[in-house]
């Protein structure tokens, strides 16, 4: 028999396609999801957060404004299981010249120094682990007493249309195209409110809120194709098709897109949970 690691499936998919996409990428998906970035960097300006985790924290966005907000006396540090994503993280830093470090590893498995952090972001970053419960009491034996976490995580796929809308144009181009599994590793892996409860509950995590945020979300038109050729399930689907297909989906999703162009923008509201924990004192 075959032992496969914990994460196998995503650690392929975000150090292969997906982690490549979002490197070439990274400017057009950080100027969508800015509004997540702003509701975790303004909570940290009020808190007295000297050492702080982003956990999946992708190409770094996150970190290095938490690092610069935050000055050269915090320690901010970054972790992804991507290491195309935590490369480009690590230049994106050295550019701004911001002192954040960033660490390739499995969240369910690192191992963490115990009661090092005071402070746990992720924007979008926590939905994609094989074993929730076991990442988030890694997290907590991170975390010192009385520590907050603070996470931004998509609401389900039917409170996101815009989310949805390219693999639901393409799908009939693109029968392959794979279904969402309910509750799998993914972009709404947390989409059921009371699963995420479950998850911190029984990782051990206390005063747990969940609160339903829309964020007002944007991108640039001229990026459109970009977006629905390059990202998601039918970005991956269109590296294994035959040049006519491709054109037929890619128009096809960019008639589907025609609702949400506002001039010179795409706009659409990210329907998320704005999560936020403490981990207990004893």
């Amino acid at each position: 028999m075959e032992t496969r690691r914990p994460n196998d499936e995503q650690s392929a998919l975000w150090n292969g396609p997906s982690g490549r996409a979002w490197v070439e990428t990274q400017a057009l998906i950080d100027r969508m999801f800015e509004p997540l970035e702003r509701l975790l960097v303004e909570a940290v300006a009020t808190s007295s957060a000297r050492s702080v985790l982003d956990v999946g924290c992708g190409t770094g966005a996150v970190t290095v404004a938490i690092a610069r907000r935050l000055g050269a006396h915090a320690q901010c540090t970054g972790i992804d299981i991507s290491a195309r994503m935590i490369d480009a993280a690590q230049a994106r830093a050295e550019r701004s010249g911001v002192h954040a470090r960033f660490v390739r590893a499995d969240v369910q498995t690192h191992a963490f120094e115990p009661a090092s952090v005071d402070l746990i972001v992720s924007r979008l970053g926590v939905m994609f682990f094989n074993d929730p419960v076991r990442a988030f009491a890694n997290l907590r034996h991170a975390a010192r007493p009385d520590a907050r976490m603070r996470f931004v995580a998509w609401r389900s796929a039917a409170d996101n249309p815009f989310m949805t809308i390219a693999e639901r144009a393409a799908a009939p181009l693109l029968p392959n195209l794979p279904a969402r599994r309910p509750g799998a590793p993914g972009q709404f892996g947390f989409g059921d409110r009371q699963r995420i409860a479950s998850v911190l509950a029984d990782s051990g995590w206390a005063d747990v809120a969940i609160e339903p945020v829309e964020l007002a979300c944007a991108l640039p038109a001229t990026a459109l194709d970009d977006y629905i050729t390059r990202l998601g399930p039918v970005g991956l689907a269109l590296l294994e098709v035959d040049d006519a297909t491709r054109r037929r989906v890619v128009d096809t999703m960019r008639a589907a897109f025609e609702p949400y162009v506002d001039g010179a923008d795409v706009r659409f509201d990210a329907a998320c949970w704005l999560v936020t924990a403490r981990a207990p004192s004893a």
